[in-house]
C-alpha cells in the first residue's frame, strides 16, 4: 500500500522503517491525512506477520513541527457553528475529534509491537507526543524536543501530560509542561524522555539496534503492579508536599490568568492518579474545554496564526524584488546601536558600526564581543563561531566605509540635532538607491525624512531594548515611505530572525503610546494613594510582566520625564498630565532618582536585589489598601492600553489587527492571555468594553473616553478583526 506522506520498507530483519515525508512541504505537520495515514500504517505493523518492529522516522531534516494549525482553526470553526443549534451535540463532536491524536497514540502504545522513534531536528507538540507514546526513542545529537502549546494557550492533549509525568522526575516534567520549554537531546535523556543520543548519520541505525536487542512492547505504567513514583505518587508523605506548593507556584507564575496552564495541573493531578486509559480520558477532557476558552482562541490566533504569517511577510509588497542585505551600517555605537550591530552580525551580515571617534565604535564592539562570551559561556555557541560573528562587524569613525551598504540604521541619540547631523554625513557615502532608516523611538519619521535626499527611500526601524532579547521590530512608514524601503526593512528584519509590524506614522508611533499610558495610569493610581506595592501587584495579577513602576525604573525615570517636557513643548501643557508631571519632576529633579541605571528610582537597588523605596511616602501618602477595588485597579490598567490601541487604529497608525495584538504582547507584555490590546476588546465585546470604558471616564476622567470608532463599533455589533483584518482573519471573526 502506497502513501502520500510515509514511506514504509521492511527489511529482512522484521524491521519496518517509516519514512515521513510530506510533499511540498519544508517541514512535516500533523494534518487530518498524516493521522489517517498513520492509523493505517499500525494497522498494517499489526496485521503483518513479518514485522516484528517499526522505526519512525523523518526524511526532512526536523522530523515535525507539530499540528497544522488549520486542523485546529477547522476543529473550532465546525464546534462554533454547530454549537448554536446543539451545545450538546456539538460538544460530543469537539470531544471525538480533539482527542483523535491521544486514541491514535494510545493504539500504538499497546498495539503489541515494539515502536522505536528515530528522531532528528526540531520535533515539536505532537511529534514529541508521539515520540513519548513510543516504546523507545532515539534522538540526534541536534535534536530540539519541545511541548510549547501552553504558550499558545493550550496544553498537550495527546496523552503528553500523562506520559510526561510518568517518565519525567515529578519536579522536572511539571516544569516542562507548564513553561513549553524546548530541550537540548541530552537535556531530554537526563530527564528520562529519551533513552539514547546518536550522531544524525547514524539516528536509523541505532534505533533499529535498539529494536533488535529487545525492546518491550507494554510500557511500565500497563504491566501489573505499577505505582507512580516519587512524588507523582499524590496520596504519600512526599506528594503531599510537592502538589500544594507546586500549586502555589503555578498561581506566583500565571496569576491563574490562562487555562491552558491550569489544565495543564488538573490534568496532570488527576491523570496520576489514575490507570492510564483514564488518565488520557481525564486529559482529552480538559483539552476539549480549554480549547473552548476566549483565551485559547486569542492566544492561538496571535501567537500562531498571526505570528506565523507576519514573519513570513503578510505586509511586504508582493512586486518588490528581494533585498540583497550583505553588508549593514549602523550609525551610533551605543547601547542600541550595539546591539543592533550584534543582532545583524549574528544574522550572518557584515557590518560597519559609525561613532564619533574610533574609541567610541570599539566600546560598542566591545559589547558585543561581551554578549558573544555569554552565548559561548552557556553552551549556545562555539568559541570559533563567536569569533566569525566578531569579525564581520568593523568599528570605525570613517563613514566612506558605508560605501558598500545598501542599508543603514541610525541609532543616535535622540535629538533632531544629532540625527540631522549623522544623516548629511552619510549622504555623501551611501550608494544611490540605498535605503536609510531611523531607530528613533518617538520622533516622526515623515519629519526625519526631509533631511534625507529620497523621502521614499526613508523608514523608520524601531528596536526594544535590549536588542538581542526583544523580539519586536516596529517598521514606520513616513508619508511619503516607497514600497522599496517598506520591503527592505521587512527583508532586514526578517533576515535578523524577529518579527515584524508595520505601523504610519505617528508621535510615539504604536508600542510607546500604548506603553506611556500603562506608566501614567500607575503613576496616578500613586498619586490617588494607592499603596505602592499594591499598584504593582495589580500590574502583575493583570497579566503584565512587571508593574508600571518597576518599568518605570527600567524605561528611566529621567527618560520618561523628558518624554513628557518633549511632549509639552511639542503640544503644549493640555497634552500631559499636570499630576504625573510633578510626581517625575520630584523624582528626578529634587531627589535625581533616574531609575535602575542609577541603583535608584520608585525602587533602591543592590545588585540584582531591588525594594520598593520608602521614601515615596515623602512624595505621596498612602492611603489604606481596603479603601481601593483591586479587580478595578487591574481593569484600569489594561482598558487604559486597549484604549490607546484603539485610538491608533482610529488614526490610522496601525491598519492590521494582528499587527497591534503581536505588538502589544511582543512589545511591552501585554497580557497575553488576552491575545493582545484588539484582541481583548474583540473578546470581551465592543458594547461591554465601552461601557466599561464610559464608568471608569465617570470615575477617572477623559483618558478613559471611548473614542468615536469604539462607539460606532458597538452599536453596530462589529469586531476589529471582522472590520480590518484581512479576509481569511475576517472569515474567523465572521
Amino acid at each position: 500500500m502506497t502513501y502520500e506522506n510515509f514511506t514504509c520498507e521492511t527489511g529482512d530483519d522484521g524491521i519496518a522503517l517509516v519514512t515521513w515525508n510530506m510533499p511540498n512541504r519544508s517541514m512535516n505537520v500533523f494534518t487530518e491525512t498524516v493521522m489517517e495515514e498513520l492509523a493505517a500504517i499500525v494497522d498494517w505493523a499489526v496485521a503483518e506477520d513479518a514485522v516484528k518492529g517499526v522505526v519512525i522516522t523523518s526524511a526532512k531534516k526536523d522530523f515535525t513541527g507539530g499540528a497544522d494549525i488549520n486542523m485546529l482553526s477547522d476543529l473550532l470553526g465546525t464546534f462554533e457553528a454547530k454549537k448554536a443549534e446543539n451545545p450538546q451535540a456539538a460538544t460530543a463532536e469537539l470531544l471525538e475529534r480533539a482527542s483523535r491524536m491521544s486514541r491514535l497514540y494510545r493504539r500504538i502504545e499497546t498495539c503489541g509491537k515494539p515502536f522505536v522513534a528515530a528522531i532528528a531536528g526540531t520535533c515539536m507538540g505532537g511529534g514529541t507526543e508521539l515520540m513519548l507514546a513510543c516504546h523507545g526513542r532515539v534522538v540526534a545529537e541536534n535534536a530540539k524536543i519541545g511541548l510549547p502549546e501552553v504558550k499558545i494557550g493550550i496544553f498537550p492533549g495527546a496523552g503528553g501530560t500523562q506520559r510526561v509525568m510518568r517518565m519525567a522526575d515529578t519536579v522536572a516534567g511539571l516544569q516542562f509542561l507548564l513553561r513549553g520549554n524546548t530541550l537540548k537531546a541530552e537535556a531530554a535523556r537526563s530527564m528520562g524522555l529519551v533513552e539514547k543520543v546518536a550522531p544524525e548519520n547514524e539516528l536509523v541505525e541505532a534505533a533499529k539496534a535498539m529494536l533488535s536487542a529487545g525492546v518491550s512492547p507494554v510500557k511500565p505504567w500497563d504491566q501489573e503492579g505499577y505505582k507512580p513514583r516519587g512524588a507523582t505518587a499524590v496520596w504519600t508523605p512526599g506528594g503531599f508536599q510537592f502538589w500544594p506548593a507546586a500549586n502555589g507556584l503555578y498561581r506566583k507564575e500565571t496569576q491563574n490568568n490562562y487555562p491552558g496552564a491550569r489544565a495543564i495541573m488538573q490534568a496532570v493531578f488527576e491523570g496520576v492518579q489514575l490507570p492510564m486509559d483514564l488518565a488520557l480520558q481525564v486529559e482529552s477532557r480538559y483539552f476539549a474545554k480549554t480549547l473552548q476558552t476566549k483565551e485559547a482562541q486569542a492566544m492561538m490566533r496571535s501567537l500562531f496564526v498571526s505570528l506565523q504569517a507576519l514573519n513570513k511577510g503578510a505586509r511586504r509588497p508582493a512586486d518588490v524584488p528581494a533585498s540583497e542585505l550583505k553588508r549593514v551600517g549602523v550609525l551610533g555605537a551605543g547601547f542600541m546601536g550595539a546591539g543592533i550591530a550584534y543582532v545583524t552580525a549574528r544574522a550572518g551580515m557584515g557590518v560597519v558600526l559609525i561613532d564619533r571617534d574610533q574609541e567610541t565604535a570599539e566600546k560598542g564592539k566591545l559589547h558585543c564581543a561581551g554578549l558573544l562570551e555569554k552565548e559561548v559561556a552557556r553552551g549556545r555557541m562555539s568559541e570559533e563561531a563567536a569569533a566569525g560573528i566578531l569579525d564581520r562587524i568593523v568599528a570605525t569613525p570613517d563613514y566612506a566605509a558605508l560605501a558598500d551598504t545598501n542599508l543603514v540604521i541610525e541609532a543616535v541619540f535622540e535629538d533632531r540635532k544629532v540625527k540631522a547631523e549623522v544623516t548629511e554625513k552619510v549622504k555623501a557615502h551611501l550608494p544611490e538607491g540605498a535605503v536609510f532608516a531611523s531607530n528613533t523611538s518617538t520622533l516622526p519619521i515623515t519629519s526625519l525624512a526631509r533631511n534625507w535626499r529620497s523621502e521614499e527611500e526613508f523608514v523608520g526601524i524601531h528596536f526594544f531594548s535590549p536588542v538581542d532579547k526583544m523580539q519586536l521590530v516596529e517598521v514606520i512608514l513616513g508619508e511619503k515611505t516607497g514600497d522599496k524601503a517598506l520591503a527592505v526593512a521587512l527583508d532586514y528584519v526578517r533576515a535578523i530572525r524577529k518579527t515584524p509590524i508595520v505601523v504610519n506614522d505617528s508621535r510615539g508611533f504604536y508600542a510607546n503610546r500604548c506603553v506611556t499610558a500603562y506608566l501614567l495610569e500607575g503613576h496616578l493610581m500613586l498619586l490617588e494613594g494607592v499603596p505602592p506595592a499594591m499598584v504593582e501587584n495589580a500590574g502583575k495579577m493583570a497579566g503584565m510582566p512587571v508593574g508600571p513602576l518597576s518599568l518605570t525604573d527600567e524605561v528611566g525615570v529621567d527618560l520618561a520625564w523628558k518624554i513628557v517636557k518633549a511632549t509639552e513643548a511639542d503640544l503644549g501643557e493640555g497634552a500631559v498630565s499636570a499630576e504625573q508631571k510633578r510626581l517625575l519632576s520630584e523624582m528626578v529633579e529634587s531627589r535625581e532618582r533616574f531609575g535602575r541605571k542609577n541603583g535608584k528610582g520608585f525602587y533602591d537597588y543592590a545588585g540584582k536585589d531591588k525594594h520598593l523605596w520608602p521614601g515615596l511616602s515623602e512624595i505621596v501618602t498612602p492611603k489604606s489598601a481596603d479603601g481601593f477595588d483591586f479587580a478595578e485597579l487591574k481593569e484600569r490598567l489594561l482598558v487604559t492600553q486597549a484604549l490607546e490601541a484603539a485610538r491608533t487604529v482610529e488614526e490610522g497608525v496601525i491598519e492590521d489587527p494582528r499587527e497591534a495584538d503581536l505588538g502589544s504582547i511582543l512589545g511591552f507584555g501585554f497580557a497575553p492571555f488576552t491575545g493582545g490590546t484588539l484582541s481583548y476588546i474583540d473578546f470581551m465585546g465592543l458594547k461591554e468594553f465601552v461601557a466599561k470604558a464610559e464608568r471608569l471616564a465617570e470615575r477617572y476622567g477623559p483618558r478613559f473616553k471611548p473614542n468615536a470608532l469604539l462607539k460606532e463599533m458597538a452599536e453596530k455589533g462589529e469586531t476589529f478583526y471582522g472590520r480590518f483584518g484581512r479576509t481569511d482573519e475576517r472569515e474567523r471573526a465572521a
